[in-house]
């Protein structure tokens, strides 16, 4: 199953070892989803990660783009040919779901379901690490 993890799924797994976003982005490649990723996506993720406030204390921002690079070599690379924008009220978050409706993803995992309000139209549901993470144990 081909999934999209938003932004804020890779800086909580970043900032904590504890917790679903952790389980999940710790576990890949898994053999019960594989992430999808778009250009604009992973210059989002290269964007937050580095930030020092979200760089763990023993890590570097070279270390980040390592994890990075790596999380992208595991991620089907998908390119967007049709933008709605806008549908969401946050470009960025229209970002994701283009990226999911043309990967053909059936969810987007983040930490902010609301912002996505509305992505079911398009066969796309917005799900929290936690309640994926769930869903790939029931499945597998």
């Amino acid at each position: 199953m081909r999934v999209v993890f938003d932004t804020s799924v890779l800086v909580a797994a970043a900032r904590s070892r504890q917790g679903a976003s952790f389980a999940l982005i710790s576990s890949i490649p898994a053999p019960g989803f594989q992430p999808c990723l778009s250009v604009g996506l992973y210059a989002e993720w290269q964007e937050v990660l580095t930030r020092p406030e979200n760089l763990p204390q023993c890590r570097s921002r070279d270390d980040a783009l390592r994890f990075l690079r790596y999380l992208a070599s595991q991620s089907h690379l998908h390119e967007i040919h049709f933008l709605w924008r806008p549908f969401l009220p946050d470009a960025d978050d229209d970002l994701v779901l283009e990226l999911a409706f043309a990967a053909g993803c059936r969810y987007i995992v983040t930490h902010n379901e609301k912002n996505f309000h509305g992505s079911d139209q398009l066969g796309v549901s917005a799900l929290t690490p936690r309640d994926f993470l769930e869903l790939i144990r029931n499945t597998t």
